[in-house]
């Protein structure tokens, strides 16, 4: 269900707010003072737990989400030639973790999906992550086969290795190869996507596209890689379908809601709410920046139609080196559409401003260790007090994949919810 923002009524949900008109269903005025849990956003954080207590609890949750459509950055939509497209840049399902791929089964099918990455580097078109098939793309087969058999006596087999430990080799061959890799591929795209050259951030950040000694050319190893049949919000729609669920969208939570970060005490709609708080958002907003903003990376995106086709030789393709934008992905290879013409989206990173409109998404967390010690100053506000719950990306300052924020967010409920009466 969805409560609209006039607070006062709720109507069904909307699967696909972007192109609809909100008609008159049959609204029904509810009583807000009877919820048990406020949960503040609408992704993938928010709406597993919601599911998970309302129907395994029979608790009453309220969702207050900001945005115009549930799925937070997971939401996709069929653009006006009928090709599913993500809004906020792609989103491939992968995991290994047979809990997490069975608990989402229960709201939709699947396709089965690989997906793959082409890097531009020196005028050819490589895998990414870099790997045997692009040693022997880039370099003389002799000079290839040498470096090759060097990687595997050193590393083994099938083995991913972070560039910036690859870079610590004393051997001159692996060092070339190291320092042609980190400058050709690395380097440029991070200082693209970050802001920083590699070793200015965490090295959770450079070990997440590793040196793969191996022949494998797609993106992920995962035992389970798919994107859902009907589109991540149709997902979103299953998960939030239950009578004990009610969502606010166009809201931001703090036009009716308060948080006393001395006390603890919340209200909502001006009256004492006693119940949990599960919060998704910036932990610094949340706290009212008393201790300071914590940075963030944001992105542009810019759509194209085109008519032909295919655009591209793989789903996404990397421009490490010259251009302003760092991929460009084609959704009729996520969706396989068989629809004339061909969507795709570049993606250009910026600084994260929340007070300019176009930069006020924030996406990625900035990890370094000035930023964590900022953070775990944040965290030890939250943790007096003991109906509050800080889950996902923005508010663990963490980079979640969408399998790790799911596998987070059952846990939570393990751990905190499950035995609540």
């Amino acid at each position: 269900m969805i409560i609209l923002a006039s607070y006062a009524i709720i109507c069904p949900v909307n699967s696909n707010p972007e192109n609809a008109v909100v008609s008159s269903p049959s609204y029904t005025l509810i009583d807000f003072y009877m919820f048990d849990y406020i949960i503040i956003g609408a992704g993938f954080a928010g709406s597993v737990l919601a599911e998970r207590i309302s129907r395994e609890q029979d608790k009453r949750v309220l969702i207050i989400e900001k945005r115009n459509h549930i799925a937070g950055n997971c939401y996709d939509y069929y653009d006006e030639h009928g090709i599913l497209v993500h809004k906020y840049g792609p989103h491939l399902f992968h995991t290994s973790n047979a809990e997490v791929f069975n608990y989402l089964s229960q709201f939709t099918p699947w396709i089965n999906y690989q997906h793959k990455v082409l890097g531009h580097v020196d005028g050819q078109k490589v895998p990414i992550p870099f790997n045997l098939n692009s040693l022997d793309l880039l370099f003389p087969k002799s000079m290839a086969s040498s470096l090759e058999q060097k990687l595997i006596k050193k590393y083994g087999f099938d083995v991913k290795v972070p560039i910036l430990e690859l870079k610590k080799e004393n051997d001159s061959e692996l060092q070339y190869l190291a320092n042609f890799i980190y400058e050709k591929v690395f380097a440029n795209y991070t200082a693209k996507q970050w802001g920083c050259r590699p070793e200015d951030i965490a090295a959770e950040v450079t070990a997440r596209v590793p040196v793969f000694i191996s022949r494998d050319d797609r993106y992920f190893q995962d035992k389970y890689q798919a994107v859902p049949k009907y589109g991540y919000t149709k997902l979103f729609d299953k998960l939030l379908e239950h009578k004990n669920i009610k969502l606010m969208l166009n809201t931001d939570y703090k036009d009716i809601m308060s948080f006393d970060a001395k006390s603890g005490a919340i209200t909502l709609f001006n009256q004492p709410f006693s119940g949990q708080f599960i919060f998704t958002g910036l932990i610094d907003e949340l706290f009212d920046y008393q201790l300071g903003e914590l940075p963030y990376r944001s992105l542009q995106f810019q759509f194209e139609h085109l008519q032909q086709e295919f655009f591209q030789d793989a789903t996404t393709e990397n421009y490490p080196e010259d251009y302003d934008f760092t991929r460009i992905t084609e959704f009729k290879r996520i969706s396989h559409q068989t629809l004339q013409g061909t969507t795709i989206i570049k993606e250009y990173p910026q600084d994260y401003k929340r007070s300019i409109e176009g930069q006020n998404i924030p996406y990625y967390p900035v990890f370094n260790d000035k930023n964590t010690e900022l953070f775990n100053q944040y965290r030890a506000l939250s943790e007096k007090f003991s109906n509050i719950a800080l889950v996902g990306r923005l508010a663990e300052y963490r980079y979640y994949d969408m399998d790790d924020i799911i596998e987070r967010s059952l846990q939570v409920y393990k751990d905190r919810y499950s035995q609540l009466s």
